[in-house]
């Protein structure tokens, strides 16, 4: 497997995962423009594109989603309300609902040789969830996007298990919120459990799911205001030296992704 961040913050989400047959993006949050740009510079095509799976529906991660639909007819996978919220959403605009396909929490489902499995976490959205794939042909790879959790369970970090690689929610730094000019309300929002993972609680939940096959980390969906990539990468570094699973977590090789450019070419 492949995994490709064409953008990865508060403002736009999009990620782009190539398994040999199958290739699929993981949220449509910034423009078609802006996609049509990333494919581009990893040397892929929208057009061949097996599917387009959807997190929740808060616009930084559908914003770009009707748009890119009128021109590039995709399936689109998301939970049944997460569904209806969008083909209910003005700023979409026309689209083929025939597009669209249902999904269930916690159930797999496969496109291709792709095994996907949508986690259900802690959000407020109408019904979130992030991703895991699995490989299950001679190369067994496993990977994971998980972003948009104020909090987990022992559920989700058994969903999991045995990873080869992830991209993970490293949202803010706790003091540059705290003293930060958010209005009160909204940084309520954003470290309770059901808004985002701090840098801090990001490594302590990478802690919880590392393991011996772990080989890449990429923190994502860092916020512009109350973060800076340099910040997260040593919080989460800290919190993974107090990791039990593996011997060396500098064999592990740990990015953080752009928030506004592609980056984050990894392969597992």
């Amino acid at each position: 497997m492949e995994l490709f961040s064409i953008s990865s913050s508060s403002k736009g989400n999009c990620i782009l995962l190539d398994n040999k047959e199958t290739t699929l993006m993981i949220d449509v949050g910034i423009s078609r423009k802006r996609v049509a740009e990333g494919f581009e510079h990893f040397g892929k095509n929208p057009e061949d594109l097996d599917g387009i799976l959807i997190t929740h529906e808060h616009s930084d991660h559908i914003k770009g989603l009707g748009v890119f639909l009128r021109k590039y007819h995709i399936p689109v996978y998301a939970t049944e309300d997460t569904i209806d919220y969008i083909l209910n959403k003005s700023s979409i605009g026309e689209v083929d609902k025939e597009l669209f396909f249902p999904i269930e929490k916690n159930k797999s489902f496969y496109i291709k040789n792709t095994k996907i499995s949508p986690l259900q976490i802690s959000h407020d959205a109408v019904d979130p969830v992030c991703y895991r794939f699995d490989d299950d042909s001679v190369d067994n790879s496993s990977g994971a996007i998980v972003t948009d959790l104020g909090t987990y369970d022992g559920k989700l970090v058994n969903g999991l298990h045995e990873l080869d690689s992830i991209l993970v929610e490293s949202n803010h730094d706790v003091r540059m919120l705290q003293m930060g000019p958010y209005p009160f309300r909204l940084k309520q929002r954003i470290w309770g459990t059901k808004g985002h993972l701090s840098n801090e609680a990001c490594g302590d939940f990478l802690n919880k799911i590392i393991n011996k096959r772990m080989k890449h980390i990429i923190l994502g969906h860092l916020s512009g205001e109350n973060n800076y990539p340099e910040l997260a990468f040593q919080a989460v570094k800290n919190e993974l030296n107090f990791a039990k699973a593996v011997e060396d977590v500098n064999q592990i090789d740990l990015k953080v992704a752009s928030r506004y450019e592609p980056s984050c070419n990894i392969k597992f």
